[in-house]
């Protein structure tokens, strides 16, 4: 590894690059990078400056939290709180898996976020059609 690779290594380690976009970058082994940021202190400074990220409360009822030793910092005190802030904040995230389908069982278009390969728009549906030979279900006891 030549000194300018080594000093590429630490600036994108510090712009915030894992260590695999560094490898793909200077054609480098992913195993070579994380044993130069080791033995260089870079990895402790990455793990200091990720506590420092660290949520000190809950992001949504600002509950203490517990640190974590492992694992990624929490910003939730339990499920709930997490769901609840996710629930008042869509428009915070972006959802980018969203198919229009056709529901084999009524014909109806529906909106499916994640499955492409989804057949029905709900379950009733796929149990009329499935059991009862596909006659078409008011959507209205849906």
């Amino acid at each position: 590894m030549t000194e300018e690779q080594k000093t590429q290594i630490i600036n994108l380690r510090d712009e915030g690059y894992s260590y695999g976009e560094i490898a793909s970058d200077l054609n480098i082994s992913v195993n070579t990078i994380k044993s130069f940021c080791r033995r260089n202190d870079k990895a402790k400074e990455d793990k200091e400056n990720l506590e420092e990220d660290q949520y000190d409360n809950c992001k949504y009822c600002g509950r203490k939290l517990e640190k974590n030793h492992r694992g990624k910092p929490k910003k939730f005190c339990s499920e709930k709180c997490r769901r609840a802030w996710w629930k008042e904040n869509k428009d915070k995230h972006e959802k980018k898996a969203f198919y229009t389908l056709t529901c084999q069982g009524c014909g109806i278009e529906f909106q499916s976020y994640g499955n492409k390969d989804r057949k029905f728009c709900t379950h009733a549906c796929y149990i009329n059609h499935r059991f009862k030979g596909g006659d078409t279900i008011d959507k209205g006891t849906i």
